[in-house]
């Protein structure tokens, strides 16, 4: 498996764990912080997508929405990832790319390390919608990706 390969792996991975996370929260009543977390993955998806594109930002950080909106956008971003990944080289892996982040700070990074930190940003924010909700007495989605792989939940 190539590297383009294994990254689109990954991100089929975060799309089948972004959707879980979202039943989840949706079995369990929708409260504020997992919510809060939730748009946050997803908000920070599009905004490190945008950087990739070299194009501005279109969404807040911390934006607040509601189940059906983060939702909606989880499966917008996923066939925009798809479609992004698709077009990447092996080579331009090792490319950087410059960017402001939230604190308006420039940074550059290479598009490959871009890519692995927006997978996993997003499952350690996924853990604390786990931790909160099992601290609420609620049951969180399994989301381990060996878990998912066992279960053929993604390719």
């Amino acid at each position: 498996m190539n590297t383009a390969d294994f990254l689109r792996r990954d991100f089929a991975y975060d799309e089948w764990a972004n959707g879980a996370c979202i039943t989840a929260i949706r079995a369990g009543g929708a409260d504020e912080r997992s919510l809060e977390l939730m748009a946050h993955i997803i908000a920070a998806e599009r905004v490190w997508l945008e950087r990739l594109q070299q194009r501005p930002q279109t969404t807040a950080v911390w934006p607040r929405r509601d189940l059906a909106a983060c939702e909606e956008q989880t499966r917008e971003l996923a066939r925009l990832w798809r479609e992004y990944l698709d077009g990447l080289t092996h080579d331009q892996l090792s490319e950087s790319i410059s960017y402001k982040n939230s604190k308006g700070e420039i940074w550059t990074s290479t598009i490959g390390d871009v890519l692995r930190h927006v997978v996993l940003h997003s499952a350690y924010h996924r853990g604390q919608i786990a931790s909160h909700m099992r601290a609420n007495g609620k049951t969180p989605a399994h989301t381990d990706y060996i878990h998912g792989v066992r279960q053929g939940f993604f390719r």
